[in-house]
């Protein structure tokens, strides 16, 4: 690993060229949600390459168009090869290579998980600032508000996301925000928990009239097993399923998943 970050150390000497003012012409993402942030507001051809998962439809809205990019793994190796002007990472990713890539002088920001719909309009805005495209990014985040706005909320019903190993979203997360737009109380906010494990029985002695449960995977998990139980099945309450990509990364596609829970 030193001789590697010393090669190409060497090599940067003469192919690293300082931040200019224009637009970056070639942009690296090494997250799968920076990928789709970075597709949605870049202009055609500054995009060098998105990240594997970006083509994976389990877990990204816009695999279709990722197929026709350039992908890594979020090695520096790969990530040094694509000779990018601008890289894109998330703040809890990728780590070590995101480091050396800085060392070796790449000019590397990184965004941090969206938790709000304020957080996207927020990300939104700054991919734009530094992709050099305002326009484009104004123009996300006009359909984006009038999409937010086109949603007429449900019932006022209690509401509880549940998944692996008992997991549930606190009022502080996207999905609770995203429940709340769609008329729904999220079952965090009434018991006062921040979110994380809760116990089967907390969850049947509540009596959530919606259930949200996630993507389920083949084969199973374990961790996934919990949503089998006699008792959950037995929980009389409306189920609705959103897939994890759904609202795995803060994108204006929540806008959708939003108005799906509030029909």
């Amino acid at each position: 690993m030193v001789r590697l970050a010393a090669a190409l150390a060497i090599m940067l000497a003469g192919a690293a060229a300082p931040v200019l003012a224009e637009a970056p012409r070639r942009v690296v993402s090494m997250n799968l949600c920076t990928d789709q942030l970075a597709m949605l507001v870049a202009a055609p051809g500054q995009l060098a390459s998105v990240s594997w998962l970006a083509v994976d439809p389990s877990v990204s809205l816009m695999s279709d168009e990722a197929r026709g990019l350039p992908l890594n793994h979020g090695s520096a190796e790969e990530v040094f090869l694509h000779a990018p002007d601008l890289i894109l990472a998330g703040t809890w990713s990728t780590g070590p290579a995101v480091e050396m890539l800085r060392q070796l002088g790449f000019r590397v920001e990184t965004l941090p998980p969206a938790n709000s719909i304020a957080d996207i309009r927020d990300q939104i805005a700054r991919m734009g600032a530094l992709l050099d495209q305002p326009d484009r990014a104004a123009a996300v985040l006009a359909r984006f508000d009038a999409d937010l706005a086109a949603i007429t909320p449900g019932p006022a019903r209690l509401a509880a996301t549940y998944g692996a190993n008992g997991m549930t979203a606190g009022p502080d997360s996207l999905s609770a925000e995203v429940m709340q737009r769609a008329g729904l109380v999220p079952l965090s906010e009434r018991l006062g928990l921040a979110g994380g494990h809760l116990a089967l029985e907390e969850l049947v002695m509540a009596a959530p009239e919606m259930l949200v449960t996630g993507s389920r995977y083949d084969p199973p998990s374990r961790a996934e097993s919990i949503t089998d139980h006699p008792a959950f099945a037995a929980i009389p309450a409306e189920r609705r399923s959103v897939p994890d990509r759904d609202w795995i990364c803060g994108l204006p596609a929540i806008a959708g998943t939003a108005a799906r829970l509030a029909q």
